[in-house]
């Protein structure tokens, strides 16, 4: 049966030598093939035959699979979106708001904050964070996580923003019905009327067969923790913004964008005002051998929001950017794509040459000198940038 032998592949390949699972030559899959009677381990709360409708490709029509050929799917590295909860977003496209980036011209805003970035909070959280068994949105290490994540982005509000700055600031879960929720976190600004600016990444972690052990180091512990490095260093500088800024921190990414689906449509159903949003996701491998560089996504973003992120990274950054692309659904930016809103994504670089250990054991800290804090905090500085340049600076 082709959905046993993508199985069985799955759990060997996951505790194999590194492997590619993210590819751009997405294998045939075999829906509605017979599935085999699998005991679903304690601490995780998933049913393998319910029924979930799945979308591979916009030019394709939803198809309903079970959750067991969903995960077989993402194991054999199909990219999609689980539209189960959101089905009219496959038929309805919509464009919302455009709005005019022009060029970075607040350097002397920005750089001084730039100066106090460290590796010191992404190395301890991520250790943290990478230290429980899996991050899989469906567990209850999940949930643990995600409520661990919450509250070491209040301990850092409390320990570096002023008590006036707090006044600003608000902290919450987005509820879903799988348990692990999304964290949304907001500074208020002079004028919320003129746009939301959005920074966001996904918390949450797989195996290729999500009941063994996924560290998620680099997918996607890195841009956890590399936007909530870039969080510190704002409100430890008093950063009072003329837009409203969020920080968003996604769950259920590797179960087909649910997370962030369920967050961009209530921004979407209460005519929300998004000025722009990115994506953090993978951004601490450097590839040996290969030049040092960001990412930037350029297919299923906004072309013109993509042009001005290329100017930031070539204003702040150290380092140069890369266009290049990742596929359908890759990534939580594209659930504020389908809902209209203008979005992109930096990754840690070309995609051809991005961490070939994820979904796997192997997605470690200290599994290869290739993982780099030096590297991540460079998309530290660019988030920076992205919050002062689009968010605005109360004088």
């Amino acid at each position: 049966m082709l959905l046993s032998a993508l199985l069985c592949s799955s759990i060997a390949l996951s505790s194999a030598s590194p492997l590619r699972t993210a590819v751009d030559n997405q294998v045939t899959f075999g829906l509605g093939a017979p599935e085999s009677s699998i005991k679903v381990p304690s601490g995780f709360n998933i049913d393998l035959e319910s029924k979930r409708l799945v979308q591979f490709s916009d030019e394709e029509e939803p198809v309903l699979v079970s959750e067991l050929e969903k995960i077989v799917a993402k194991a054999a590295g199909r990219k999609f979106f689980d539209i189960t909860d959101h089905p009219e977003s496959a038929f309805s496209p919509v464009r919302v708001f455009k709005h005019n980036y022009g060029s970075p011209n607040a350097t002397e805003l920005v750089k001084p904050v730039l100066k106090t970035l460290s590796t010191d909070g992404p190395k301890a959280n991520l250790e943290k964070f990478t230290s429980f068994r899996t991050r899989y949105y469906r567990s209850e290490t999940g949930k643990q996580s995600q409520q661990w994540l919450k509250s070491k982005i209040s301990e850092t509000t409390d320990k570096f923003a002023s008590s006036k700055l707090q006044t600003l600031i608000s902290i919450s879960e987005f509820p879903h019905s799988w348990g692990q929720n999304s964290i949304i976190l907001r500074i208020k600004g002079s004028d919320p009327s003129a746009g939301t600016v959005i920074i966001s990444a996904h918390q949450d972690s797989t195996n290729m067969w999500p009941f063994l052990p996924a560290p998620g180091a680099d997918d996607d512990g890195s841009g956890t923790v590399t936007i909530l490095e870039a969080y510190r260093a704002l409100i430890a500088a008093d950063f009072t913004p003329v837009h409203d800024v969020e920080f968003h921190w996604y769950s259920a990414e590797e179960g087909g964008l649910l997370g962030s689906q369920a967050v961009a449509k209530h921004y979407h159903d209460h005519s929300a005002n998004i000025k722009a949003q990115i994506q953090f996701d993978m951004t601490a491998w450097v590839q040996r051998g290969s030049r040092e560089e960001v990412g930037i996504i350029t297919d299923f973003v906004d072309p013109d929001l993509t042009s001005y992120v290329t100017k930031l990274v070539e204003t702040y950054l150290s380092i140069p950017p890369a266009h290049t692309k990742c596929g359908y659904a890759c990534s939580d930016h594209a659930s504020w794509t389908k809902y209209g809103y203008p979005s992109a994504f930096s990754i840690e670089s070309s995609f051809e040459t991005t961490n070939h250990n994820i979904h796997s054991a192997n997605d470690r800290i200290d599994y290869s000198s290739e993982f780099s804090f030096d590297h991540a905090l460079e998309f530290s500085k660019l988030a920076v940038a992205f919050a002062i340049e689009l968010g605005g600076w109360q004088n």
